[in-house]
């Protein structure tokens, strides 16, 4: 995993190092070469996607949502917003994360960062986890997906939990549920979204 990224500041967020992709399809097929296995999960994890990227800016700007609470981070992906919510002051922060690589990469990038070790599950659902704040970004681009993270975020919110999400407009994104709290204008790679740049919101349920 290492030797198929290169550690780089986030574009958006350079108060946070990861482990990045140049190409995630190159990722990809080193990652399958090296296990020796084929039919493996996108690398979600390489990638600083625009979601993740406006929520950790938000939180970073606004410790006191997360400050002495217990986060959970769904589709962490990276760590990134895990990360800036553990930079932000957290006490706990969990990250929900399905893919045993995707859990790597967070482990390593919390360790770059100097910030605790997130906890991670594969399933918050599943694992009975119980947050104050629980952020979501880049969530909403596939149906099925969609539905499953709707379903568990309306439950949370209606719960009583702080709901944030991050996300550039995507087709399964519910936006008649959420109130828009602000929007970024956030470098991305061309070859992923066929745009320099996109606007990505933070909205809060």
């Amino acid at each position: 995993m290492r030797s198929a990224t290169s550690l780089a500041p986030v574009p958006f967020v350079p108060e946070i190092i990861l482990h990045q992709a140049d190409d995630i399809y190159a990722t990809w097929e080193l990652t399958e070469s090296a296990l020796g296995q084929t039919g493996l999960a996108p690398p979600f994890w390489s990638v600083a996607w625009p979601g993740g990227q406006a929520l950790a800016r938000y939180l970073l700007d606004h410790p006191e949502l997360v400050i002495g609470g217990t986060v959970l981070d769904i589709g962490s992906g990276s760590g990134l917003a895990a990360i800036a919510a553990a930079m932000a002051g957290a006490a706990v922060v969990i990250a929900a994360e399905p893919d045993p690589l995707g859990a790597a990469a967070i482990a390593m990038n919390a360790a770059v960062n100097d910030v605790p070790v997130p906890i991670c599950v594969g399933d918050a659902s599943r694992a009975g986890v119980r947050a104050d704040v629980v952020v979501a970004g880049d969530v909403w681009y596939e149906r099925e997906l969609a539905d499953q993270v709707t379903m568990y975020l309306d439950e949370m919110a209606a719960a009583g939990v702080s709901v944030l999400t991050g996300d550039i407009g995507r087709t399964y994104f519910p936006a008649g549920r959420y109130v828009h709290l602000t929007s970024y204008e956030i470098p991305v790679s061309v070859a992923l979204e066929g745009r320099q740049v996109v606007t990505t919101s933070v909205w809060r349920r």
